[in-house]
């Protein structure tokens, strides 16, 4: 019997993570990409941490999710590990190297910019949300501070003078998925695990023997058994969960981005403003990337299926308020990306009720920058050994309703 890492390519890093962090033990490890109709995940993300839609009964999780995210932006993060996985350095003129080792020689992917990150605020209420989450990642550890308006445009120059105040942190940045994924495959490939694509699961069957996943796709391929099964599928997580008879509701967010034409530099920090409805960064081709969770039309069945031309406007009147030099930007283009959100907006990391060997591993906003990490503590709990920080118990969300259903 083997072990069978099942997942699709919405959870990338998740699964990508999970996937080389437990090929380092004795394990065989598979990894299956369902093929996918359309891309669900935005091309290029940023790294804040991003509690935009957290209730006010998840406050007490805040400082855990500002553990996951500093553990994996801090320098000491960035160091070599044993077990065969991307490397990171830092490099000049405030970039970051993401390399593989191949034959012995680093490959570099340049795909990840260290610049700064500003949190924000124009009115008392996003002010007070400043102060607040800064007290309470700091009390954490993470490097965050609450600045004067003059000293976020020392920073950034461009910001509206209408500001009152911003929080500041120099270990932010945005990376690329496209090439973070071809890292990450390069990575999985060195530690001996076999990529699967193109191999959509039909459903798993479990027992006291173990697991059998059914395949589907154009190739006819024989069932898989396994000892252990990760689920690490995105939105896709309550479909996934079902084969295993367990019902965990698991919300989709349909994320509308934009990104515009090249314009002159207009930026050098990543923005974000504390209400939660805009993140703005700029690219070395000058083009920016918008975002800030307005929701278009979609769902999980038939992916990112329109835009709303009125959200477009709001997101676009937004970001052109808080940079204005955006006001002379067109957009180039836009798409949707899905987001998975639990009952409580909190991650679901751990082993699946009921089920013995089955794990779930997902749904967290930030999903990919705290991805990594969620794939290596979900590792290491797989492989007996203490989590660097606890899990996130699947069984908390069963019978749980859905807020607004």
């Amino acid at each position: 019997m083997r072990t069978i890492l099942a997942a699709c390519l919405l959870g990338l890093l998740a699964s990508l993570s999970t996937a080389a962090s437990a090929a380092g033990a004795a394990f065989d490890v598979k990894r299956l990409d369902p093929e996918l109709a359309q891309a669900g995940a935005a091309e290029v993300t940023s790294g804040a941490l991003d509690d935009r839609f957290l209730p006010r009964s998840a406050m007490s999780s805040w400082p855990r999710a500002s553990d996951y995210w500093l553990r994996l932006t801090l320098p000491e993060a960035f160091l070599p590990r044993d077990v065969p996985t991307v490397n990171v350095r830092k490099g000049r003129n405030m970039t970051v190297e993401m390399f593989v080792v191949d034959h012995g020689q680093p490959v570099p992917l340049r795909l990840a910019t260290h610049v700064p990150g500003l949190t924000l605020a124009f009115t008392e209420a996003e002010c007070e949300l400043v102060e607040l989450r800064a007290k309470a990642r700091r009390e954490y550890g993470a490097p965050i501070e609450v600045i004067s308006p003059a000293r976020a445009r020392e920073i950034e120059p461009g910001v509206h003078p209408g500001l009152l105040k911003a929080g500041y942190c120099d270990i932010d940045g945005f990376a690329s998925a496209y090439l973070t994924g071809r890292a990450f495959r390069h990575a999985l490939t060195a530690a001996g695990v076999d990529v699967l694509e193109n191999a959509p699961v039909e459903g798993i069957d479990s027992g006291d023997a173990g697991h059998v996943i059914r395949c589907g796709g154009t190739t006819s391929r024989p069932p898989l058994q396994a000892t252990r099964v990760v689920l690490a599928g995105g939105v896709w997580i309550e479909n996934m969960l079902a084969w295993l008879g367990v019902q965990i509701p698991i919300k989709v967010l349909i994320n509308q981005l934009i990104i515009t034409e090249r314009v002159r530099p207009v930026m050098r920090t990543v923005l974000s403003v504390a209400n939660g409805l805009l993140s703005l960064k700029q690219f070395a081709n000058g083009t920016v990337l918008i975002g800030g969770g307005w929701q278009g039309e979609g769902d999980r069945e038939r992916g990112g299926v329109e835009a709303r031309p009125q959200n477009l406007v709001g997101n676009m009147r937004l970001a052109a308020y808080a940079l204005p030099a955006l006001a002379e930007a067109r957009i180039a283009r836009i798409w949707l990306g899905l987001e998975a959100e639990t009952a409580d907006a909190m991650p679901i990391i751990g082993d699946v009720p009921g089920v013995p060997r089955a794990y779930v591993v997902g749904s967290a906003h930030s999903g990919y920058t705290s991805g990594p990490f969620m794939g290596r503590i979900m590792a290491q709990h797989i492989l007996g050994q203490q989590p660097e920080l606890p899990l996130f118990d699947p069984a908390r969300l069963l019978g749980m309703p859905m807020p607004g259903a």
